[in-house]
């Protein structure tokens, strides 16, 4: 990455082995669709209620909409676990929490296909949203997510992992 800005991802198969690296550009050229690995953490306070951030009116992908609590890109090299602590301690400044597994899967938008790992957790520490990252954030109670469900005001990567989250009888 020396002499360059743009951020590096890994490559990986559909089983999570690294298999290459990739600018962030080429794996987000909507041509490519280049696999690359990200983590996403459902943030829970004690009341059952779920932390979500609405995207930057600068991000490349769905701007504007309300996403995961935590969401972002492994970096060369990096663990999963490491990826998670990282993003949850830059994107909201979450730092004592124990993570759960939720699953792991292959999203694929128009733009990218990526293979999320995702997590959930329950904490009282209250989030501090990155601005640079999110222009708001807020615990939605779990009826006013299924009421704006399918309207436009979530990223459908949201959705669809949200119905994944409930099938599977998560966030206990």
């Amino acid at each position: 990455m020396k002499g360059t800005s743009e951020e590096i991802f890994p490559l990986v198969d559909p089983e999570g082995r690294v298999i290459g690296t990739a600018p962030r550009s080429l794996c987000h050229d909507g041509k490519s669709m280049l696999l690359h690995p990200v983590v996403h953490l459902h943030l829970f306070n004690p009341q059952g209620e779920l932390f979500l951030q609405k995207r930057s009116l600068s991000k490349d992908i769905q701007p504007g909409k309300w996403d995961t609590s935590v969401g972002g890109h492994i970096s060369p090299g990096e663990s999963i676990e490491d990826a998670l602590y990282r993003e949850a301690h830059e994107e909201i400044g979450l730092q004592n929490f124990t993570p759960r597994p939720a699953g792991k899967y292959i999203w694929e938008s128009d733009r990218e296909r990526e293979l999320i790992y995702s997590f959930t957790c329950v904490s009282e520490e209250v989030p501090v949203i990155d601005m640079d990252e999110a222009v708001d954030g807020r615990f939605w109670k779990i009826a006013e997510i299924e009421e704006n469900m399918g309207k436009g005001v979530f990223t459908s990567n949201f959705e669809h992992e949200y119905k994944l989250l409930k099938k599977a009888n998560r966030p206990d």
